[in-house]
């Protein structure tokens, strides 16, 4: 399973003490007099900003922006940036402060956090978008390991690409701060960041010239459950007996409520034996996380779990079908949200495919209109509706775009039922916006099914390019959790 290279790092002093000569003293004694300047990660400060706050960070611009961090001095604590100054008491140690919306800046800026005479001086700050990349092992994997990797590494130097990659841990309650700092996006840095991450803001700081600020918060075979805040879990009874949490309070709460425009999920493969219960738990997740930022609008966009496991070619029943539905039905029931489709781009003998490109671009376009309010066409079809005609299915779909196209010679990819039940594979055909389904087996459909399979073989898009999610019209019992 991949995994990803932590980006913390952190200063230390010698422990050692000299006495030093009186002049220095007496010099010392006046730069101390004339405010003293330290960077935020100088030992001798008594102010500590949080580590988003740092040299070459990215603040996420339109909305107010909360600075925060640590104190062990009394006094207000003063942050001055893009011509605001703002002031806040600390209290119990910690002290807060928020910033008006700020405007795109592209720009290397300076902020300057004081306290009676200590100074800090944060550079090379940049205003732009900001997304967290949350999820398991495919979201982890890094840019080195994925088709087109290479070449990707060798062109990444792009001072408007900021990237700050979480260290694995978890905790038993919510924890405030996190070893972690911003870097530009450089081959030597970009090789170990996520994939889908890097791909998916090398394309949006292109299209919407902007500064991209990616936070890469992830963990290999990890399900879903862990990364919900425990109050969330605890909301719901069914839920309740989860182990949950852990990583939600070391590797996400530690970053709220920092100002983000929204959030890339790619989870799934480790809940993949309890698709109901994961309809229950990716709600929480959304609402968990928006909360802890105070985004309740932020954009949520989801990777449906791409094919993988052994081919087969007669209708079965399928876990992972079951939770790639599960994972459709939240999009659609959630605001703000929107999912990616990956039925073209999985491995049958890999969990971990290859191809990221397809995916990070197909949530680059989600982002576009569901973050950004782009008039784009960004989903592949989705199912509306099913009509019959005679012993012919007509399924209707919604996210036609600018059309139907079949990728191969024929529609492949459905199968059909009648009253029994019981599924054959069937002929498809695309009519206008429609697609008719019908087998000779089947007299008397009651039902049609498409891509439910573990690993499905499927063809049908629309003309922007964007594959037709798997579903099922029918609400038969299946079988399991």
């Amino acid at each position: 399973m991949a995994s990803g290279m932590a980006a913390g790092g952190r200063s230390q002093r010698g422990t050692d003490e000299v006495r030093a000569p009186r002049a220095l003293v007496a010099a010392a004694a006046l730069v101390a007099l004339a405010g003293l300047v330290l960077s935020p990660g100088d030992g001798r400060a008594a102010i500590k900003p949080h580590p988003l706050f740092s040299d070459h960070a990215v603040l996420q611009q339109g909305v107010p922006a909360p600075v925060w961090g640590t104190t062990d001095a009394a006094g207000p604590v003063i942050v001055s940036f893009a011509g605001q100054q703002v002031s806040a008491e600390p209290k119990d140690g910690q002290w807060r402060v928020e910033l008006a919306p700020l405007a795109n800046n592209a720009k290397p800026a300076e902020m300057t956090i004081r306290q009676a005479d200590e100074t800090l001086s944060i550079k090379d700050i940049l205003v732009g978008e900001i997304w967290i990349c949350g999820g398991q092992s495919n979201m982890e994997y890094t840019v080195a390991n994925a088709d087109g990797g290479p070449e990707a590494i060798a062109a990444s130097s792009n001072d408007q690409i900021r990237l700050m990659t979480i260290p694995h841990g978890g905790a038993p309650r919510p924890e405030s701060d996190v070893k972690a700092r911003w870097q530009r996006a450089e081959p030597d840095v970009v090789r170990y960041f996520s994939a889908v991450g890097y791909f998916f803001g090398r394309k949006l700081q292109r299209d919407r010239l902007t500064p991209v600020g990616l936070i890469s918060s992830n963990v290999g075979g990890s399900p879903i459950e862990r990364w919900i805040p425990r109050a969330a879990i605890d909301a719901d009874p069914e839920l309740k007996a989860l182990e949950a949490g852990d990583l939600y309070n070391h590797m996400i709460a530690p970053l709220a409520p920092g100002a983000i425009r929204g959030f890339l999920w790619y989870q799934g493969e480790a809940n993949r034996t309890r698709p109901k219960q994961y309809g229950k738990l990716l709600p929480a997740l959304i609402h968990g996380w928006r909360e802890a930022f105070a985004a309740p609008e932020a954009a949520f966009l989801i990777v449906q779990i791409p094919p993988f496991l052994k081919i087969v070619t007669e209708p079965q029943e399928s876990k992972l079908a079951e939770l790639r539905e599960a994972q459709l039905r939240v999009s659609q029931s959630t605001p703000h949200c929107a999912l990616v489709v990956t039925t073209d781009v999985g491995d049958p003998n890999d969990v971990h495919p290859r191809q990221k490109i397809p995916v990070a671009e197909r949530l680059e376009v989600a982002a576009r209109a569901v973050a950004y309010g782009e008039t784009i066409e960004y989903s592949g079809p989705i199912y509306e509706r099913l009509a019959w005609s005679g012993s012919q299915a007509i399924v209707s779909f919604t996210h036609v775009g600018d059309g139907l196209l079949t990728k191969g010679d024929a529609l492949v990819g459905f199968t059909i039922a009648g009253e029994d039940r019981k599924f054959y594979n069937a002929k498809a055909r695309i009519e206008g916006a429609t697609v008719v389904v019908w087998s000779e087996e089947v007299p008397k459909p009651v039902a049609v099914r498409y891509g439910w399979a573990d690993c499905p073989v499927v063809n049908l898009w629309n003309k922007q390019d964007l594959p037709a999610s798997p579903f099922r019209t029918d609400d038969f019992p299946l079988p399991g959790p």
